[in-house]
């Protein structure tokens, strides 16, 4: 049978990680509003499918792994820091770019959504650490498959909902028609949060 407390703990946990403001929920924001409900659903779904890796990766011992190797644990952070910069600034070099979000020709393939929260999710090392520090403090010392099924399900429901509310919601008609008057600052905004965050994290690598 599965340790309850202990698939409670890591799902609380790692709920109240996903409702924390980051770079996640700042693609998320800015697909939904600049692209569509449809994109922003597909982006939280790259998302909530990166949380499934990390805790796949979380329950076969990637704690270990980290703690064995500082050098994998530092080029961890130092990659995903300068994804995340490097998407910051697309964002911020295309704030002044107009956005045609009814044209079919100009807009973004869908499955591009996907990949993009995928990936943003993966390379924040923040979040693998959260990850590898959850699943360190709740995780029983021999849990059953059972259990792993059940962590790994409650991890990918709980990342995928959240993002998939914030996405529901900032898709609705006033906030699009909001960034749309404000596109240039929100972007340049959004941007440049994605860049301080990237950048902080590489920074942080080198040190």
């Amino acid at each position: 049978m599965p340790h309850w407390p202990a698939l409670l703990g890591i799902t609380v946990a790692i709920g109240i990680g996903a409702a924390s403001p980051g770079p996640s929920f700042v693609m998320v924001a800015r697909t939904a509003v600049s692209q569509g409900r449809s994109h922003g659903l597909l982006a939280a779904a790259g998302i909530g499918t990166g949380g499934l890796v990390f805790a796949v990766l979380a329950l076969l011992g990637l704690h270990s792994v980290l703690s064995l190797s500082s050098m994998l644990y530092l080029a961890l952070k130092l990659a995903g820091g300068l994804y995340l910069a490097w998407l910051g600034w697309r964002i911020w070099r295309g704030a002044r770019l107009p956005l045609l979000i009814d044209s079919a020709e100009t807009a973004p393939p869908a499955r591009r959504a996907f990949a993009t929260g995928l990936f943003t999710q993966l390379s924040n090392p923040k979040t693998a650490i959260v990850y590898t520090s959850v699943f360190a403090a709740f995780l029983p010392a021999q849990p059953d498959l059972t259990f792993k099924l059940l962590t790994a399900l409650a991890v990918l429901l709980v990342e995928t909902g959240w993002y998939t509310l914030a996405a529901w919601a900032l898709s609705a008609p006033l906030p699009r028609q909001a960034y749309l008057r404000g596109k240039t600052w929100v972007d340049r905004v959004a941007g440049g949060v994605m860049m301080a965050l990237g950048l902080k994290l590489a920074h942080g690598a080198l040190e």
